[in-house]
């Protein structure tokens, strides 16, 4: 049995906001929760995750760990 008044009021239904949208329901402390992010509109999970190529890094990892360029067998020849 847990001790009367020590324990934060439970929200069952507390509302997720994202942009001035109610965009989910959970249970929290707080009754309503402000978010920036959330699944619906990451890059991530809506699939438009792009990979950033600063300074050529992608291309020089490539490179390197033989991923492009030149075939081995072109390169003995």
């Amino acid at each position: 049995m847990p001790k009367p008044e020590i324990h934060p009021t439970w929200y069952p239904d507390a509302k997720v906001i994202c942009n001035g949208e109610v965009v989910m329901t959970t249970g929290s402390t707080q009754p309503e929760i402000h978010v920036d992010v959330w699944s619906g509109n990451h890059p991530f999970f809506t699939g438009t995750q792009k990979i950033l190529d600063t300074e050529g890094r992608v291309d020089r990892f490539m490179r390197k760990y033989g991923m492009g360029g030149k075939k081995k067998d072109d390169a003995d020849s």
